[in-house]
Parts: C-alpha cells; structure tokens; sequence
C-alpha cells in the first residue's frame, strides 16, 4: 500500500492538464466512403455546447502509439464463429500492430477472462486467442485484472466498462476498443449508459463487429447497442456478411486508425464540475462527414 500515498497527487496533475486542453481524435469520408487524407486545420470548425473553440493544434495522426483491447464474445450464440474469430484476428494484430503499438485479448459470455495482457508480442497474442472458447457460467471470480461476473448470461456491457476502466484509463495516446458480439446483453451489473461513459472518460474509441450466428436469431439481440456505443465514442459499426468478410472489416478498422486526425483546443468553458460537454467537428465541404466522439466529461474539483 506504500505507493498509494503519491498515486492521487501523480492522477491529480494528468486532470490538471487535461482541462487545459482538449484533444479530440476523428476521420474524414467523403460521400463514397472514402478517407480524406488531405484535411487542413481550415478544413473543419470546432464547436462545444454549440459554441466555437480555436483549434490549438491539427494534425494528422499516423504514427502515435495505439493501445487496442479485443473484447471477443464467446457466449453459447456465438460457439460456431469462434474459429473464424481466432484466425482473423490473429491477422489482423499481424498487419496492424507496429512497434510502439501494444493490445490485450479479452472474451467474454457469463465471465469476462483476461486472455492476454497488454503487449506488442504477437506470438503472446496468437496464444492469448488460442484460448478463446465457449464461456458458459461457472461461477466465482477471475483473479486476473479484469474481474468477472457472478451472473448468468453474455456481459457484454460489464466487459466493456472493464476494458475502458481497468486497461486503457491510465494509457496514453490513441486507444481503441474493437468488439465482436451478436450484441446480446444479459446479466451485465453495468447499463449501456455506463459502458458508454465510462468510454469518454477512457478517451477510448469502440469498433464494433456484429458478427451472429442466423441459428441463434431468434427476436433479441441486434445491432442497435452496439452503434450507440461506436457512434457516441467515434468509432464505427460493420457487420459481418458474405460481401463483408471478417478479414475485410478488420483491413477497414487497420485502414481508419492509420488515417486519423486530431484536433486539440482549450475549452472557453472552464468549470471544473463533472459535467458532459457535446462536441461537434464541422468540415467546410459540407459533402464530407466528420465521425468523432460526441463528447467528454470535464473533470471535477
């Protein structure tokens, strides 16, 4: 327990500098879908609650460290898909993964299991995803640093909020979540609100993959949550299909995140109050449609 003595003071001065400015990381496709690589800081306004900030710094961000966390569902609905999710995964930490880059592998259906730990090791993640396998309910609590849940079902949403909260809060530079779910919920302790908050407050954008197997659809479940969370944090929603291969999206997630943006600004709003503020990136081509988070929490005290 000696180090938590000094712990608040070093979080205290990250909040400190963190109100000071506001960085917001997006990409820009224009009406085929393609990503704009070519965007100045004139190309786009800033607004937050409806009110214009003056960018501090625009640049594109190609190099900047990633830290991706793969939350893979491994409920009973989603048994048969496994093996597709393993192999195209492991391609996926292959072609994207540079050397500054780090991931964790975490599954996830009536417990949350911490597979692998954050590396840059690709031999530890193909063993981490050599791992997932069917994840019924068994009970207890996982000794690892994501805990799990007691309750029956798919924890989806619990899954998410750990990820956000206990891997990627304390990392720097851009973090990225990427889910693949049929998007069933069932027995999470947390909401979709709260995975979606706690995301902001992570700086985490969510990639969402609704991959389901048709035997298991059957009047629940869909794509709805999952949008919500991809859209609300700046990321995005694919679906797995014969024209859209599992491989495919994974190439469009490795595409995007290596053609981003970022864009900071200091708030004329000041207040130290906790309080969600909406934030809008508007292009000067009204053609081109900006995806970004929807907004952050501003710290307290």
């Amino acid at each position: 327990m000696g180090g938590a003595l000094t712990l608040p003071a070093q979080e205290d001065t990250i909040i400190r500098v963190d109100v000071e400015v506001v960085n917001v990381t997006f990409s820009v496709r224009n009406k085929q879908n393609a990503l704009i690589p070519t965007l100045t800081k004139d190309d786009i306004s800033v607004f937050e609650d409806s009110k214009q900030q003056t960018p501090k710094s625009f640049v594109r961000e190609t190099d900047l460290p990633l830290t991706i966390g793969m939350l893979v569902d491994t409920s009973r609905s989603q048994e048969s898909l496994i093996p597709e999710e393993k192999r195209a995964a492991a391609q996926f930490f292959e072609k994207v993964l540079r050397q500054k880059d780090v991931a964790y592998l975490i599954s996830f259906g009536a417990e949350a299991e911490l597979l692998q730990d954050s590396t840059n090791s690709i031999r530890l993640l193909k063993r981490g995803l050599d791992g997932l396998r069917l994840s019924t309910s068994v009970g207890g609590l996982h000794p690892g640093p994501v805990p799990t849940s007691r309750q029956k079902g798919t924890i989806l949403y619990d899954a998410v909020y750990m990820a956000c909260d206990e891997k990627m809060k304390r990392e720097v530079g851009r973090k990225a979540v990427i889910v693949i779910s049929d998007g069933v919920d069932v027995g999470s302790t947390y909401k979709l609100r709260d995975a979606i908050e706690i995301a902001h407050k992570s700086d985490v954008m969510i990639y969402s993959i609704y991959f389901a197997d048709p035997r298991y659809s059957y009047g629940f479940g869909g794509d709805g949550d999952l949008r919500k969370m991809s859209e609300e944090t700046g990321g995005r929603l694919f679906h797995v299909s014969r024209g859209n291969t599992l491989n495919e999206i994974f190439t469009q997630i490795q595409e995007e995140m290596r053609s981003q943006y970022a864009v900071s600004y200091s708030p004329t709003n000041d207040k130290r109050d906790g309080g969600f503020r909406k934030l809008e990136l508007r292009p000067r081509d009204k053609t081109l449609k900006i995806q970004a988070r929807k907004g952050y929490y501003a710290p307290k005290g």
